[in-house]
């Protein structure tokens, strides 16, 4: 990365208030990555708090957590946290506490996988249709049982639950995961929803658990408290050279997505947070870091650019943000309201000071990951840049630096070690922001 720190004023430092009346401090949002490091019983651990106590004094305004489980018999990485009852409510209390020092705002991400649950950890997913995951992926996991009604209705139950104990435990806000292929995703796109009941077929019907989880969630948590979704703006990730707005075929599209935008806004949404693809078509493409990075530039704008007029709710823009100079330039032209960034803060924890403090206008670079070995990187590439970056977290979590001269090898071993060989499995790709 380069060093430039001549100091001016910038637009990344402006307040912003939401429309439950919340207001954060800044518009860094702290984008969620799988932090895989739950301790036994899928409990969060003092590794959460000192990586959130980090993240938090390093001046973001918004750090979303990553995936916290609503079930802990279904989940979507190693390493993932559950929260179904209060029994780690005085640690959760501990995590939250650090992640809101410095007048931060921390807010949980709620999930279930559904399908996308490797059959290392799951050998009984649950999904709105039966039916195998596509893709070379598809055979790292077991086929799902279709979901009852009943069912149904216990996790909608289960999402407002876990957002009412976020709530407790001091987390300011909570974001629906509705995107990249997990059970939301999969009951929105027609590809994996086949269901003939009133959860299935059009797009309204695709869409009521999105909205039952939703309301379920504000009747738990009330009107002042903020939360988000994250929503796929297609199925099809922006590497895939078909027309994006038609989305992976007969899957979720843009049409639909801004459709549903609408309604959540009318719902009373505080913040959406856009992304795209799934597991069969998952976001990155490759190990390569920084060189990927000056391919694709920020991911999403076209999508973005679509809708700055179409909605008022503000939007997160996640992936590819690597400078002020493209911080600055999103905002200017009102495609988004908040800088979504995560992998930079596994190499730079406080970017956001940097940035808003000291005028630093330098790039982070980040690296080519690699074993040196072509053949596992080909086998083992997205788990790689996964593991690369948890591995970064976990030296946070402990109290260390992060090192960004670690290789590939010891990345991978890592895994190995703290996860089994549910660690070789493939994971929800997260790494592309």
């Amino acid at each position: 990365m380069t060093n430039d720190t001549t100091k001016t004023a910038t637009p990344v430092a402006e307040p912003l208030t939401l429309p439950c009346g919340v207001t954060v401090k800044n518009r860094f949002y702290k984008s969620a990555m799988n932090e895989a490091l739950a301790g036994r019983n899928c409990a969060p651990t003092e590794a959460h708090v000192r990586l959130y106590r980090t993240w938090a004094n390093g001046g973001a305004g918004v750090l979303v957590t990553g995936n916290v489980m609503v079930d802990h018999t279904q989940l979507g990485e190693p390493g993932n946290v559950a929260v179904e009852d209060e029994r780690d409510l005085a640690m959760l209390r501990r995590w939250a506490a650090a992640g809101t020092e410095n007048g931060t705002h921390c807010w949980m991400q709620i999930n279930h996988p559904g399908r996308q649950s490797p059959i290392t950890i799951n050998r009984h997913p649950l999904a709105p249709s039966a039916g195998t995951v596509d893709g070379d992926y598809g055979r790292f996991f077991a086929e799902p049982t279709e979901l009852t009604r009943d069912q149904i209705r216990d996790i909608i139950r289960r999402f407002a639950n876990t957002a009412r104990i976020a709530k407790k435990a001091g987390f300011t806000g909570v974001e629906i995961h509705a995107a990249h292929g997990y059970l939301i995703n999969q009951f929105l796109s027609p590809l994996d929803n086949r269901r003939t009941d009133e959860y299935g077929g059009s797009l309204e019907n695709r869409a009521r658990f999105l909205f039952d989880v939703f309301d379920a969630v504000r009747e738990a948590v009330g009107p002042k408290f903020p939360i988000a979704v994250k929503l796929n703006s297609s199925d099809v990730p922006i590497a895939v050279k078909v027309n994006e707005r038609n989305g992976a075929p007969g899957g979720f599209n843009e049409e639909e997505s801004i459709w549903v935008m609408k309604q959540l806004e009318a719902r009373g949404v505080d913040l959406i947070d856009i992304s795209g693809g799934t597991y069969s078509k998952p976001v990155i493409q490759s190990n390569d870091g920084a060189a990927e990075d000056r391919r694709r530039g920020v991911y999403f704008t076209d999508f973005a650019r679509r809708i700055k007029g179409e909605l008022t709710v503000p939007v997160a823009l996640t992936g590819g943000f690597r400078c002020a100079a493209d911080m600055e330039r999103a905002l200017g032209e009102g495609i988004t309201q908040m800088i979504g960034i995560a992998r930079p803060l596994a190499i730079v924890p406080d970017m956001p000071n940097r940035i808003l403090r000291d005028g630093w206008r330098s790039t982070v670079s980040l690296p080519r990951i690699t074993t040196g070995i072509k053949s596992l990187d080909k086998a083992f590439g997205g788990i790689l840049v996964i593991s690369w970056f948890e591995l970064q977290m976990n030296r946070i979590g402990r109290g260390r630096r992060p090192d960004s001269r670690i290789g590939g090898m010891r990345a991978l071993l890592f895994a190995l070690k703290q996860h089994g060989p549910a660690a070789l499995a493939p994971r929800r790709r997260k790494g592309h922001q």
